[in-house]
């Protein structure tokens, strides 16, 4: 089939990869002319474990490109809207990208047929409200005789989004007609996975009650650990215990410094400014985001108890919301450094991926090319991303210090390897 896919983000840009390799004729569209020019050239503008392979292999065969006007797009089975949906500073969701691309799409379907997509992140009656009348008012046509729509929301994980694509648990099809959840499903034909058409608002409501659940339960897992470190009691083996249980699951139990990343924070804000809107209120929500916004500092709090920081030199190892990506968007590094930098301490950072977007946020740090560089005369280490590399290193990398306190924000270090370290909440 003929698939389009708005915007070429994170989703985006999975997104239109893996239907590209699924053999599908794939274009992507999209404002940054950075962007368009990196995939014609095969190479991914982020990074994300397998995307490079796959996305060199799909331009080269043809069956994927890009461009900055979907004017230029000849013809198209479906259209994926897959831009930007960021927080506004009440919390809301900013549709600023979701109507432009709506209003690009409605001068498409102009002259041609096409199926929308909804796969951006939107709250319940975004499409309905936003999207529809906006292609509506610029095409002249009415959804389910000139267009189809539908919503179909992400589930990806960054760092493993390829995996997620080819293998979901799950695909939920929200349509505004029979018809267009028929050709969408048939498209997710190939799929092993479970199926869920619904409404569109209630498929859009699954995404963000996804979300929250999932960051609920991370929330969670760190207030116990919090506990467990007052208590002297290991919370990774708590979480083990709770996990063997089926009706929960250990998924999403590794106490930590937080969540970050583009989702989370974004989806949880926007579920509770909904529910404000609605009259309601959720204690649980503001709770998450109140306990997960402190929940970095604990390991500068940790750190001042060992030596006074003023002035010190402290290694940070990480710097991306997690491992495997680039990403460095509401990752609990940027309080952290922000802590330190308080305080006056020289910072110097390491991370295998994440350090050029971390510039753009503090040009002003230092940047090493390893995990030696950084550690070396430093007088504390404070590891905040579960890199795998970090697994390997040894009491003797650790021996290059000033002075040898060592924090971990993620459980990463192998205690027969290296001795003496903490972690935040065991």
């Amino acid at each position: 089939m003929r698939i389009t896919v708005v915007g070429s983000g994170y989703v985006g840009l999975c997104t239109a990869a893996g239907f590209a390799s699924l053999e599908h004729e794939v274009i992507c569209v999209d404002v940054d002319k950075n962007k368009v020019d990196c995939i014609n050239r095969g190479e991914p503008p982020i990074y994300e474990e397998g995307l490079g392979e796959l996305l060199a292999k799909a331009v080269k065969t043809g069956k994927l490109s890009a461009t900055q006007n979907i004017g230029t797009v000849k013809d198209t089975d479906f259209i994926f809207i897959a831009v930007g949906t960021p927080s506004k500073q009440d919390g809301n969701i900013d549709l600023k990208y979701i109507e432009k691309a709506s209003e690009d799409i409605g001068n498409f379907i102009k002259n041609n047929d096409a199926t929308v997509v909804v796969k951006s992140t939107v709250l319940p009656g975004t499409t309905e409200n936003t999207v529809i009348p906006a292609i509506e008012r610029v095409s002249g046509k009415t959804v389910g005789k000139g267009f189809g729509v539908c919503v179909n929301p992400e589930f990806l994980r960054e760092g493993k989004a390829l995996d997620d694509f080819f293998n979901p648990d799950r695909i939920v099809i929200g349509g505004y007609d029979r018809e267009s959840c028929d050709r969408l499903q048939e498209l997710y034909s190939s799929f092993n996975c479970p199926i869920k058409r619904t409404s569109i608002k209630t498929a859009e409501l699954i995404k963000y009650a996804s979300n929250a659940f999932l960051a609920t339960k991370i929330t969670f897992i760190n207030e116990i650990g919090n506990l467990c470190k007052t208590l002297d009691i290991d919370v990774n083996e708590v979480a083990e215990g709770m996990g063997l249980d089926k009706r929960i699951g250990g998924h999403f139990l590794q106490a930590g410094i937080g969540f970050g990343g583009s989702c989370f924070g974004k989806d949880v804000s926007a579920l509770l400014r909904k529910t404000d809107e609605s009259g309601d209120k959720s204690r649980i929500l503001e709770t998450v985001l109140s306990v997960n916004a402190a929940q970095p500092l604990r390991i500068v709090s940790l750190l001042e108890k060992r030596a006074d920081i003023r002035n010190r030199a402290v290694a940070i190892l990480g710097l991306a919301f997690k491992e495997g990506t680039d990403d460095v968007r509401d990752a609990p590094s940027i309080p952290v450094v922000t802590e330190l930098l308080r305080r006056g301490c020289s910072v110097r950072c390491y991370d295998p991926k994440a350090s050029e977007n971390m510039k753009k946020i503090f040009p002003n740090l230092t940047y090493t090319g390893s995990a030696a560089e950084a550690l070396n005369a430093a007088d504390a280490c404070l590891i905040l991303t579960g890199w795998e590399e970090f697994a390997s290193l040894t009491d003797k990398d650790f021996s290059a210090m000033n002075n040898r306190i060592i924090i971990e924000g993620r459980k990463i270090l192998d205690p027969e390897k290296v001795s003496g370290y903490e972690g935040v909440c065991w």
